[in-house]
């Protein structure tokens, strides 16, 4: 039975359209919303403590080597962390939303979760055009979901995913 469930996991999509509903471009933006709102709460008044006040105009460059580590790295790990651990950010939790692997609708490995971050970098640079095509996706995937083979979909039953669901069909079935 095994077997059966892992060949199920295998093909090229078996995470059928009609079973899942993507999250599409709205719901994300606003997932990325409350995420920046955490993360800003949480590095500014650090940043500030270290440099003093925040120049009224703001600022384009790297005040030094905390900056980097604060605003770039902390923030980083973080939302990579979330994701191994919860399969999400804060933000897509308040939005019920959760990602997968786009191939078997299970939890994705480290590696795509990696991969999933730095493909931000590759969306974003083009007008955020990886970010934008979303909105235009048959199954609302960003580039970097696309670079990394995962999708993001809203939750019908948190902690369930599509092999689950195969298992207990078989388990019923037999």
């Amino acid at each position: 039975m095994q077997a059966e469930v892992k060949a199920a996991a295998e093909v090229e999509h078996p995470v059928h359209p009609e079973s899942i509903e993507y999250a599409g471009f709205w719901i994300r933006v606003m997932a990325t919303l409350i995420d920046s709102v955490i993360v800003m709460i949480i590095t500014l008044p650090i940043t500030t403590a270290i440099y003093g006040e925040v120049p009224k105009d703001g600022y384009t460059y790297l005040q030094g080597g905390w900056d980097l580590v604060i605003n770039y790295l902390f923030p980083a790990v973080a939302v990579i962390v979330f994701w191994i651990v919860k399969s999400a950010t804060p933000g897509k939790l308040f939005n019920k939303l959760t990602i997968v692997d786009a191939k078997t609708g299970s939890k994705p490995s480290v590696g795509q979760y990696i991969v999933r971050y730095l493909g931000y970098f590759v969306s974003i640079i083009p007008l955020c055009a990886g970010l934008i095509w979303v909105a235009f996706d048959e199954r609302k995937q960003g580039w970097h979901d696309k670079i990394a083979g995962t999708l993001v979909i809203k939750n019908k039953a948190i902690g369930r995913n599509v092999i689950s669901n195969i298992e207990d069909q078989k388990s019923m079935d037999s």
